[in-house]
């Protein structure tokens, strides 16, 4: 599936800010690098990050660098695809099984799990990731869900944050509403 060369994001509601993302093909898969600046809970920050896709959508590595008034911070994430995770070079068994990466400050990681399961309609699965907070990159596993209720549409589930709704997507499976959160711009 192709994508287009960039995206963006108005983040609404949960925080005020914007994100972009930039998509180049690379060795089969994709490269995605971004930025979001926001304000949250009255607290400015920035979170920059490059992840590395394969052709199947299996998240091999994000570099994600971050500021706010408590300093600046960077953390690499790498896997072999098989679910096992490095944080900066050190193996994390509590991230075991996850696939993907999602960001806290982003709404372009909901991306990744729809491409890589490629879920029929009224097909659903779980998803857990390693969750990257924004504020202080702290690393962590998070367990979600994504049923596809019709051509572009997913519900989306995070227990632990008790958060559900319905994403809404595109032609390239690229967020365009994500209640709560942020709707895309461009």
């Amino acid at each position: 599936m192709s994508l287009p060369a960039a995206a963006s994001w108005l983040h609404r509601e949960s925080r005020t800010g914007f994100e972009v993302s930039f998509f180049q093909e690379h060795e089969g898969g994709w490269k995605i690098s971004g930025a979001t600046t926001a304000v949250e809970d009255g607290e400015s920050w920035i979170v920059e990050y490059s992840i590395i896709v394969d052709a199947a959508w299996h998240t091999r590595r994000a570099e994600i660098s971050g500021r706010s008034a408590t300093g600046i911070r960077r953390t690499v994430l790498e896997t072999g695809g098989d679910g096992r995770w490095r944080v900066d070079g050190v193996p994390d068994p509590r991230l075991d099984g996850c696939l993907d990466v999602d960001l806290e400050s982003s709404s372009m990681t909901n991306t990744l799990p729809v491409h890589r399961l490629g879920l029929a309609l009224d097909a659903a699965a779980e998803a857990p990731a390693v969750y990257v907070r924004a504020g202080d990159l702290a690393v962590e596993r998070l367990e979600q869900r994504y049923e596809r209720i019709a051509d572009r549409e997913f519900a989306y589930t995070a227990p632990v944050f008790d958060f559900s709704c319905v994403l809404r997507y595109d032609e390239h499976l690229l967020v365009v509403d994500y209640p709560g959160i942020a709707v895309r711009q461009s």
